[in-house]
């Protein structure tokens, strides 16, 4: 044990054998000190420590992200989805309007623009289901 608390910096060495009594006794009730302030054993007070630090980063982050959210920098998931959804309904319907459009400004046979609109709705149909 003593060649432990030597090796910890707690015991005082002075020569092979030989140790400074009193400032090695002054050392180990520092230490002892130390360990009861955790309430615990150097393992608790280990614990405790890293306990206190996880929890100390936890409350950081959420206060960041409390202001990133005051400062507008982040929004609600469900904002997200709801404003993109609206934008890809739009370029759907832009996209299916296309074979119409050609129709009018453009003299296809009837077959070309069924051709246009069967090969559009088809990519739209592959990027639908990109995921899959």
């Amino acid at each position: 044990m003593l060649t432990e608390l030597k090796n910890r910096g707690i015991a005082v060495h002075l020569s092979k054998n030989s140790y400074d009594l009193a400032a090695t006794v002054r050392a180990y009730v520092q230490h002892l000190r130390g360990t009861a302030s955790g309430r615990g054993g150097e393992e608790h007070v280990l614990t405790l420590t890293g306990e206190r630090a996880r929890l100390s980063r936890a409350q950081a982050e959420a206060v960041e992200m409390k202001n990133a959210v005051a400062r507008a920098e982040l929004v609600p998931a469900a904002d997200v989805e709801r404003a993109w959804g609206d934008v890809l309904r739009q370029v759907r319907a832009r996209i299916l309007a296309v074979p119409s459009r050609l129709r009018q400004s453009l003299t296809l046979a009837p077959a070309d623009v069924e051709l246009i609109d069967r090969e559009l709705r088809a990519a739209l149909m592959e990027l639908g289901h990109a995921d899959d």
